[in-house]
């Protein structure tokens, strides 16, 4: 069974959580370094406040464990803030995270919480889902190794690259399970991988 972590230090981590159980699937929630101990199969960044979270990465010296298990390929899913914390170029902010995943974001580009909304649009190969945009930031751009999963008025609102996921929208406030699934296959696929690795003697 796979264990995935839910950053947890500010934003709506709880919501991911609820939505990892209705999968039937083992998640802890990521505080402070201790809880880096024991098996993880998968990373949630969730949405909230990016420069928020990313102080708190560095004053909790959980920033360079998690950055270091990135590169190394663990499976990572960026909603909203976790999309900036991700993206490798910022077009309105001069802070910048992991950058390691090769996209260019712009934040609020939906605007404030009071110009919240909700869509049905297509997920790739995955039919149509709910999509609510809060403060959302939008995908500016994409590297040539990036895959576009979603659109929205021509701006690209989700995508993956390698181990890396990312959406604009929110689907933790909902009851559709499509796109922590999408993430919960990317992690199976990592652990079937590492349980495959062959034991190197010493």
């Amino acid at each position: 069974m796979i264990r995935i972590g839910i950053l947890a230090l500010q934003g709506a981590f709880i919501e991911h959580k609820r939505l990892l159980d209705l999968c039937h699937v083992s998640s802890f929630e990521i505080r402070q370094l201790s809880d880096l101990i024991g098996p993880i199969d998968g990373l949630i960044l969730p949405g909230g406040e990016s420069t928020v979270q990313g102080r708190l990465l560095m004053d909790l010296s959980l920033f360079e464990p998690l950055l270091s298990m990135i590169q190394s390929g663990l499976p990572v899913y960026g909603t909203c803030a976790g999309a900036i914390l991700l993206a490798k170029n910022l077009t309105n902010d001069s802070h910048h995270w992991f950058q390691t995943m090769n996209i260019t974001v712009k934040r609020n580009a939906y605007g404030r919480q009071l110009g919240s909304f909700k869509v049905a649009l297509p997920f790739k190969d995955r039919g149509i889902i709910p999509m609510v945009f809060i403060r959302a930031p939008l995908i500016a751009s994409v590297g040539n190794t990036v895959d576009i999963l979603a659109t929205h008025q021509g701006d690209i609102v989700a995508a993956l690259e390698g181990n890396q996921l990312v959406t604009s929208f929110h689907p933790e406030v909902e009851t559709d399970l499509t796109v922590h699934q999408f993430f919960i296959s990317l992690c199976e696929a990592h652990q079937a991988i590492k349980n495959k690795r062959p034991n190197v003697a010493v």
